[in-house]
């Protein structure tokens, strides 16, 4: 996270990989290796790979029936409603009566670097885990106990909302990380969580429960990733029971549910990362301090345009593939799911070594140290620009893998391979912007 933290806020709040435009990597092996792996991918998919192999939520091997009953047990989900819930009352009580200087307040830890980032790794390792922890659904359910209400009951959730409250809440929750001019303030933080739990216990009194499902920020960033994870659910048959099992990644991201707002989330995911990357160049530094507009409204231009940028280079690659291959159901949610890996990689580029060192240090502050120093990072800065370009190049080449699956299965078969040049050329350039980021 760069943006402009307050003086007392830096340790908090910085970036976590150091100066990263510094870093030893060799632009030339980074980009050759980059293209070939692409180019390789494509060709071997596109000559091997003629029909679609994913089967989203009817695939994987179920788990053993003791730990289905272990995970699915109510005291299983209790606990974790209830940790769910005291974290947030923690966060909650150092907000408002805690130390003012961020470097003593493990509050703006918990948000940024434990919340933020650390749903990255419990979503891949363990599935959608916010959607058990999510303070607002246990408050919405203590409520519905105490009126006497189904938590489920309420009125249908208009499809054509979809993802949309999604996207929208990690706008203003990435705005708030990125350009408020002091994200660890605890008036700015109070602020931000008081009005998003407004907006969704209201949403949530008004459609039930299943309105978390698809608007809340955090369930959907949550959703989004847990479809890599080797654990999901799967069902025999379209109206049987879930089945907790283990899968292909792959088969996780194939289900991946085409509702409107999809894309703009992921956009959202995409671009607020590529400008989290390039926020801290010293050119943009400049640009943001020496701006006539004033520094908090070029950054937030500086964001919806990252954000912008990204949607339309999807939605013209997403143009170009219906102009080759004619009529396409869907052309513009038809592939989103592909972008789910590339946001992935990008995730782990920039804030690995962030979540590797705050977050010790953000536990050490939670249970009462003064001032801890965060650990040495797992990794010197060779290791952390290897892991960047690995990441970055793999998540580009997982979502070449499940474009070209999806390709063959909605297009005619002569056109399949030529209907993912558009694709590939946007793969390429993402790519290319996001080593772009790492070295320039």
């Amino acid at each position: 996270m760069t943006g402009t933290p307050a003086p007392g806020a830096v340790s908090v709040l910085a970036h976590g990989i150091g100066a990263q435009h510094d870093l030893p990597l060799s632009p030339f092996y980074a980009f050759a290796g980059a293209f070939a792996a692409l180019f390789v991918s494509f060709l071997a998919l596109g000559l091997l790979w003629s029909a679609s192999r994913f089967r989203g939520e009817s695939a994987g091997r179920p788990l053993p029936a003791a730990i289905q009953r272990a995970a699915d047990a109510r005291a299983t989900r209790a606990t974790a409603r209830a940790l769910g819930l005291a974290a947030a009352l923690l966060v909650v009580l150092n907000l408002l009566v805690g130390p003012a200087d961020a470097d003593r307040n493990p509050a703006p830890g918990a948000v940024y670097v434990l919340l933020w980032v650390g749903l990255v790794p419990a979503s891949l390792l363990l599935g959608p885990v916010w959607r058990l922890l999510n303070p607002l659904r246990t408050l919405h359910l203590i409520g519905c106990r105490a009126l006497g209400r189904d938590p489920e009951a309420g009125r249908p959730v208009p499809a054509r909302l979809g993802m949309w409250p999604a996207a929208a809440g990690l706008l203003a929750f990435t705005w708030l990380e990125l350009v408020a001019p002091d994200p660890a303030s605890p008036t700015a933080l109070l602020v931000f969580l008081g009005v998003y739990t407004a907006v969704h216990l209201t949403g949530a009194a008004r459609y039930g429960a299943h309105w978390f499902d698809h608007a809340d920020a955090f369930e959907v960033y949550s959703g989004l990733l847990a479809r890599l994870s080797p654990l999901g659910r799967a069902r025999e048959v379209p109206s049987g029971p879930r089945r907790l099992v283990l899968r292909s990644p792959f088969n996780g991201l194939d289900a991946t549910p085409q509702l409107p707002g999809l894309v703009a989330t992921v956009c959202v995911m995409l671009g607020s990362t590529a400008y989290d990357g390039f926020s801290d160049s010293p050119r943009w530094i400049t640009t943001v301090q020496t701006a006539a507009l004033g520094r908090t409204t070029t950054a937030t231009l500086g964001l919806l345009g990252a954000v912008a940028l990204v949607a339309t280079l999807y939605g013209l690659c997403a143009g170009a593939t219906r102009l080759v291959c004619g009529r396409l159901p869907h052309p513009l949610t038809a592939f989103a799911h592909s972008l789910v890996p590339i946001a992935l990689g990008y995730l782990v580029a920039h804030y690995f070594t962030l979540f590797a060192t705050e977050g010790p240090r953000t536990l050490a502050l939670a249970f009462g140290a003064d001032r801890p120093a965060p650990p040495e990072p797992p990794l010197g800065p060779g290791g952390v620009a290897t892991l960047q370009v690995v990441a970055i190049v793999t998540g580009h080449v997982l979502g070449v893998v499940a474009a070209h699956d999806r390709s063959v299965r909605l297009l005619p078969a002569g056109r399949a391979v030529v209907g993912q040049l558009p694709l590939l050329i946007l793969m390429i350039a993402y790519t290319v912007g996001g080593l772009a980021l790492l070295i320039a």
